[in-house]
């Protein structure tokens, strides 16, 4: 895995962790087997429709709140626990859940924010699997503004960790685009204490 340079934090990166192949394979499943919802979701006291399509696996005691929403794991399937598994042996970290997104286009998105949530832990390590289209995935400082934001364009079969103090120090976004863009899958893997 090749390190991200970050003050205050601790990403790395890999761009090939999935062949082409298999990432053709994955995203086609997964887009036909996982039980995709529009959640509500609250945003600077708003309620309002997510802009993505999510769900959530795992165990069955790793409940997950954010943003006003309280979810409940639908029970692994096959390959994604699969994915898990290769997943946890590249980063050396044990995950009991997976919040996947799909972003239908360029104008789903996923607003600034960290995984800061006390269930996740104080150091969480957070495992974003792409699969599909290319997004720009962003990184900005919570309290330096003099440091520019970090870029990183997340291609199908990459495979981006976010560990150590990371989400104390550092939001992160999947911004809109008005670049025409097909469906992208991200699978989020996490640990629910």
């Amino acid at each position: 895995m090749d390190r991200v340079s970050l003050i205050d934090g601790d990403v790395r990166f890999v761009a090939d962790f999935l062949t082409r192949t298999e990432s053709e394979a994955r995203f086609s499943e997964l887009l036909d087997l996982v039980e995709w919802e529009q959640h509500r979701i609250r945003i600077r006291g708003r309620e309002v429709a997510s802009p993505r399509l999510s769900a959530w696996y795992g165990d069955p005691d790793a409940h997950y709140r954010y943003s006003g929403l309280s979810l409940e794991p639908l029970p692994w399937l096959p390959p994604i626990f699969e994915l898990k598994t290769r997943v946890e042996a590249a980063c050396d970290a044990p995950f009991n859940s997976v919040l996947l997104n799909l972003y239908r286009d360029g104008s789903d998105s996923m607003g600034w924010h960290s995984d800061d949530e006390p269930e996740l832990g104080e150091r969480p390590v957070i495992a974003s699997l792409s699969l599909g289209a290319t997004r720009r995935f962003r990184l900005r400082h919570r309290g330096r503004n003099a440091l520019d934001p970090v870029a990183i364009d997340l291609e199908s079969g990459s495979l981006l960790v976010m560990q150590g103090d990371t989400q104390k120090f550092w939001k992160h976004q999947v911004p809109k685009t008005k670049r025409t863009v097909g469906p992208r899958i991200n699978l989020t893997f996490r640990r629910i204490r």
